[in-house]
């Protein structure tokens, strides 16, 4: 089952940028299971999308590991984070409009953030 576009978690700057196929197919995994649609706010970032965005020196973005799922609602975060959770994901940046989620790592894991 595929509930993305091609394009979905490529880079918004055009530069076609992409994320990995295994961030891919914990998604897709995930997805399935929450039963409710994740729209990616954004994947995979080149550097000079990430800076443009005011996003980290060393994003997950930047190396293709790590998405944005929109979640703008109690419900809809509930439910997104616990299918993340339940296909591995480890790190999660929680945020008022988005669930931030990403395999890298090469950062402290298990991670949990509130963003603003």
């Amino acid at each position: 089952m595929n509930y993305f576009s091609d394009t979905e978690f490529q880079c918004k700057c055009g530069c076609n940028m992409d994320v990995t196929e295994e961030l891919k197919e914990v998604i897709v995994r995930a997805r399935h299971l929450a039963q409710t649609p994740f729209i990616i706010n954004s994947g995979a970032r080149c550097e000079t999308h990430n800076k443009a965005v005011g996003g980290t020196e060393g994003s997950a973005h930047t190396k293709g590991l790590a998405v944005d799922i929109k979640a703008d609602n109690n419900l809809d975060r509930a439910i997104i984070h616990n299918a993340l959770c339940r296909v591995g994901i480890l790190r999660f940046g929680i945020y008022k409009e988005f669930i931030h989620a990403d395999i890298d790592l090469t950062k402290p894991t298990p991670r949990m953030w509130l963003g603003k």
